[in-house]
């Protein structure tokens, strides 16, 4: 292989990204194309986004569903927990 073509093949080409993992092609959030030499704005460590606004309201929306599913937790354990209760009320005549 010519130098020249190992170069290109190992410097100048685009990494294959791995599935489920997010290109840093495009914001996460508006799907803006992220120029090279643009800034990025991370958020979870390898979630980009184009400016500090988006990253800011992905923030916010995944706050908002942690609240959620706090929520949904907790209604869950009260839900469990008197089930719990009303079997122990429960007596067995003999």
């Amino acid at each position: 292989m010519a130098p020249s073509l190992a170069c290109a093949f190992f410097f100048d080409d685009e990494p294959i990204g791995e599935p489920g993992v997010l290109a840093m092609d495009a914001c996460a959030l508006c799907a803006k194309p992220l120029g090279r030499d643009s800034d990025i704005f991370m958020y979870k460590g390898d979630t980009p986004f184009c400016s500090e606004d988006c990253r800011y309201e992905q923030m916010q929306l995944d706050a908002i569903r942690e609240r959620r599913a706090a929520g949904r937790r907790q209604t869950l354990s009260q839900t469990t927990d008197s089930q719990h209760e009303r079997a122990r009320k429960v007596s067995v005549a003999s």
